[in-house]
């Protein structure tokens, strides 16, 4: 993308419409005027090389956007040093050439990427626990950064990548150095022609960050508690999601700008509506229940998507290949061969109920 051609939601929409019109899927008076397309998406994990059919699923189940993560690598929480990984000791789909060929392979079927660099902190630390002792490691830790979002600020740019996070759970960062951030998305803007986000987590955070009128959406991350009761019905889930919605709508009409669900997800696991964020430890296949999550994606649908100021949702995650991932016993996210994909699928197809 050239400096002068930052695409914006309606460039997007009208891209995805001219695909269509190409592919026989709609004519010009079924078009209607062209608004703002929301995000179909999914959180896509990295692997080893892959071919076309690797993206068939997602066209299948009706996705559109897929977020693709490469990592910078920082030793401990209070170290100033990033490392920036482009080849080899990362999983090829990290590497700026895996992440470049999946881009070209999912665009052919009409499927966008963000691109979402998050950091990866050693000693089991946490990113959103980054918190520099000095002004000069301070110094050091942005200027380390601003290295690592640059490269794929430039990447995002040569390969017409439509949608850059900036950031992701950097909340110790922002709460400590908020104007670094205001001078880093100036930076960003000077090398990059597309939209912006940052992905903010669901607790404390999102309501904290001072830049979102800078950006084009208010990302966030949304692993919010709903419900204690080992097995909730719909209308408790809804009634779960009330004061979050609220919270969330707030933050929203105040800074003018579309909420982006960067990431969201449930395991298919019987305590998934009380501790969403909570990872499966690997022995442990217990507590199986895909109804359960597929009524978790079922009431943030049923909650959300109804709304004009929300553009879109990530879904954690998404294995590339289709046949031998999830399903029946799997605890983990990803809605795989699960009863929660078919629920993604027909709420992205737009075959969705009206709002009560």
């Amino acid at each position: 993308m050239q400096a002068n051609s930052r695409p914006t939601p309606v460039f997007i929409a009208a891209t995805v419409l001219l695909t269509a019109l190409a592919q026989g899927g709609a004519t010009a008076q079924d078009a209607g005027p062209t608004t703002p397309a929301r995000q179909h998406g999914v959180a896509w994990v990295a692997g080893r090389s892959i071919d076309a059919a690797a993206i068939s699923p997602l066209v299948e189940h009706n996705v559109e956007w897929i977020a693709q993560t490469p990592f910078g690598w920082q030793t401990a929480s209070d170290s100033p040093e990033i490392r920036l990984v482009i080849e080899g000791q990362v999983l090829w789909g990290e590497t700026d050439e895996g992440l470049r060929e999946t881009t070209e392979l999912a665009r052919a079927r009409g499927v966008q990427t963000m691109l979402k660099p998050h950091i990866w902190v050693g000693r089991d630390d946490w990113r959103g626990d980054i918190y520099m002792g000095t002004d000069e490691a301070w110094n050091e830790w942005f200027a380390s950064y601003q290295t690592f979002i640059l490269h794929y600020a430039r990447f995002a740019e040569e390969n017409d990548i439509p949608l850059l996070c900036i950031g992701t759970e950097l909340h110790k960062t922002i709460v400590a150095r908020p104007q670094k951030w205001f001078e880093l998305i100036t930076e960003i803007r000077a090398v990059y022609s597309g939209e912006l986000t940052y992905a903010a987590n669901w607790y404390e955070e999102f309501e904290a960050v001072p830049f979102w009128e800078e950006l084009d959406y208010i990302g966030l991350q949304g692993y919010f508690p709903l419900s204690g009761d080992p097995n909730p019905d719909m209308a408790s889930l809804l009634a779960g999601w009330r004061p979050h919605f609220d919270a969330i709508r707030e933050v929203q009409a105040g800074a003018g700008r579309p909420i982006l669900f960067t990431e969201i997800g449930y395991r298919s696991w019987q305590e998934a509506a009380e501790r969403p964020w909570e990872w499966p430890e690997r022995e442990d296949d217990s507590g199986f229940d895909a109804v359960l999550q597929e009524r978790l994606y079922e009431a943030f649908f049923r909650t959300f998507w109804h709304h004009d100021w929300v553009a879109g949702a990530y879904w954690w995650k998404w294995f590339p290949g289709h046949s031998a991932v999830g399903g029946q016993g799997d605890i983990g996210f990803t809605p795989q061969n699960k009863l929660a994909a078919d629920v993604m699928s027909a709420w992205y197809s737009g075959a969705s109920p009206q709002p009560e």
